[in-house]
């Protein structure tokens, strides 16, 4: 089997890049997965002061089911799903996290008041990270 270094350094871009932990690729009966450790003490003040602002916050996190890129529109310049302030219900779509050109909707897993938006248009996630506080 010949390797398509091309192919690994591609992935290896898209780690830097989006800040994934891993990334998988697949085409035909060929298959690369590529991965890498990170360090936590290299997050940035700003994603640490966020990660702070949702431990404090008085509401209930929704957090992102998956890793991907987070969207607070439907698509580019759309309406978004919630803003801050909004009612909503359980169930209903927060936001999308993109995940390998598949767009998954994030429910809320709660009734309430949207309190806080912990994430950025675009800003890619990682599973478990708080995207939103609701009271």
């Amino acid at each position: 089997m010949k390797i398509n270094k091309k192919i690994i350094e591609e992935l290896t871009g898209y780690l830097k890049e989006f800040n994934l932990s891993e990334i998988e690729y697949a085409e035909g009966t060929t298959k690369v997965k590529v991965s890498r450790s990170i360090n936590t003490s290299t997050i940035a003040p700003s994603e640490v002061k966020k990660k702070q602002e949702a431990i404090e916050s008085n509401g209930t996190n929704v957090t992102s089911p998956i890793v991907g890129t987070a969207y607070l529109a439907s698509e580019p310049g759309g309406k978004k799903f919630v803003e801050i302030g909004q009612k909503i219900k359980k169930g209903q779509t927060i936001m999308i996290v993109e995940a390998m050109k598949t767009m998954n909707h994030v429910p809320s897993t709660h009734d309430g008041t949207v309190n806080k938006i912990l994430v950025k248009d675009g800003e890619p996630v990682e599973f478990g990270q708080p995207l939103v506080s609701v009271k």
